[in-house]
């Protein structure tokens, strides 16, 4: 049996574990738009459920039970993707039913487009992930393509700016955009860090910035 839909009014209580996959509760000839609040920035998605009804359809359904509330992106990698929607934030949580491929045609992925992480084909859950770069755009068609980013794809640029550190290994830096005001190279991640330092493997580092306003 198919878990029933929450209202729209997101007055659901959060929950991150259910049976079954949700009953069908969008209207997939509507226009959804998602907006993920982040600490670099807002990103506001588009979403598509006539190319991929069910896939928006758990999507809606997780964000309406606040699922995906706190969570972190837990693999960043630099011009490529960057991952999120396990509430674990080790790449092995989901919420606890899986749901079929709904996938694109070859060519369709592009920068900022929105797709399903999986384990191979027909196992969705709740991990997805942004296209960032070129490598991501260059995936094959195995991953559900459920929406674009239509606002906030320029929070993160990437410099050519590198650095060294004994100790963590090379880090590739950012600059960060807010409301079109650039701050270079504000952010910085080590993508392959030493072993001495591979906790810090897959996060963002930022700069302090105080602005004293009277």
């Amino acid at each position: 049996m198919a878990t029933p839909f929450p209202p729209f009014d997101g007055s659901a209580p959060q929950q991150q574990q259910f049976s079954e996959p949700p009953e069908m509760g969008i209207d997939a000839s509507k226009r959804y738009t998602a907006t993920m609040s982040t600490s670099m920035g807002d990103m506001v998605i588009a979403l598509d459920p006539i190319k991929a009804p069910n896939t928006v359809n758990s999507f809606v359904f997780l964000a309406l039970h606040h699922y995906f509330d706190g969570i972190i992106f837990h693999r960043i990698i630099n011009g490529f993707v960057c991952q999120g929607g396990d509430p674990t934030g080790t790449g092995r949580g989901g919420p606890g039913y899986r749901f079929d491929d709904e996938l694109p045609r070859p060519g369709e992925y592009e920068i900022g487009s929105v797709a399903m992480a999986n384990a191979g084909p027909n196992t969705n859950g709740s991990q997805f992930f942004l296209i960032s770069g070129p490598n991501g755009a260059g995936l094959p068609p195995q991953y559900a393509l459920f929406g674009k980013i239509v606002k906030g794809l320029d929070v993160l640029e990437s410099t050519d700016r590198r650095t060294h550190c004994p100790w963590k290994g090379d880090a590739s830096y950012f600059d960060v955009v807010v409301d079109g005001e650039r701050s270079p190279d504000a952010a910085w991640t080590y993508v392959e860090p030493k072993d001495a330092a591979s906790n810090i493997k897959d996060h963002v580092a930022f700069y302090g910035v105080v602005t004293v306003t009277d």
